[in-house]
């Protein structure tokens, strides 16, 4: 059985290697077959991700190409004889095969549903483990060997927003054990890393004072109110405020939680990113019209 990486380099393996196509708008079209995975992808939607407003003439038969090359490479080159139908022709595009237990993002997005139930259900010890799994799987940016057109690069942010949700339940799951002490190094490469996200300067500031380093806290609260201040003219959210004046007044801050308090997002999984995703544009007049091919 083939399977199917985009949390990190694209990268297909079966047979015990791992390979992706080398032409680039090969690899582009197969990414998008594979972030919608399991639903068509129109034509005219591969053809905006690889020529976006200005496409060739030739656009829709080039397009048609990269669909056959890829339907070949896998159906010769990696894929065992139960797997030869994986992509097909459905109009108005086509349609990539993928079961859930081949494709990491499918697996990233029951892992996360299953760990943020275990949380709201107020199961923190038994959340960790598929939250870590569900983060385990990835190995960089998305699609990291893709140069993404805009149609992926909207995918890319939404997964990327999906990634930072699991790692907010799994911070918060953590503080609920009151494993504060152990996350300040994480929460202080979080702040240095997304310096204008009060979430983490708040957790931080939480996660200090409720270790003992009423001090530590007081200066991580500065520090988060010059930034904002500086350079965004902002003041410090509600949430942080709260914390810092638990902590003035000697008291343990209050931690907000990502789980029950407006954090939680949608599943990641290839009909989840859909919304985030703009539909292909018209066509310019005069181009061929944009039909599949067997």
């Amino acid at each position: 059985m083939l399977h199917f990486k985009l949390l990190g380099p694209l990268e297909v393996a079966g047979g015990g290697s791992a390979f992706a196509p080398t032409a680039p708008r090969v690899l582009n079209t197969l990414a998008l077959l594979l972030v919608r995975g399991g639903r068509v992808v129109p034509l005219d939607t591969i053809i905006e991700e690889l020529w976006g407003d200005d496409p060739p003439r030739s656009a829709a038969r080039t397009a048609q190409t990269y669909v056959y090359q890829i339907r070949r490479w896998l159906t010769a080159g990696a894929a065992p004889a139960g797997d030869a139908d994986v992509l097909l022709t459905r109009p108005p595009g086509y349609l990539l095969r993928v079961a859930p237990e081949q494709l990491d993002l499918s697996r990233f997005d029951r892992l996360l549903a299953e760990g943020r139930a275990l949380l709201q259900d107020g199961r923190a010890a038994d959340a960790v483990d598929p939250l870590c799994r569900a983060l385990d799987l990835w190995t960089g940016p998305p699609m990291a060997n893709v140069e993404l057109g805009r149609v992926l690069e909207s995918h890319a942010a939404a997964l990327d927003e999906h990634r930072a949700h699991a790692l907010n339940l799994r911070i918060e799951a953590d503080l609920r054990l009151g494993r504060h002490r152990e996350l300040i190094g994480e929460l202080r490469s979080l702040v240095a890393l997304k310096p204008y996200d009060e979430w983490y300067h708040t957790l931080l500031v939480c996660a200090l004072a409720r270790s003992g380093r009423r001090y530590d806290a007081l200066e991580a609260f500065h520090a988060a109110r010059h930034i904002l201040a500086e350079d965004l003219g902002l003041s410090p959210s509600p949430e942080l405020s709260e914390v810092h004046t638990a902590v003035l007044q000697g008291e343990q801050p209050r931690t907000p939680l990502a789980c029950t308090e407006g954090r939680a997002a949608a599943p990641a999984g290839p009909g989840a990113v859909k919304r985030a995703v703009p539909g292909p544009r018209p066509r310019r007049t005069g181009l061929p019209s944009a039909q599949p091919v067997h």
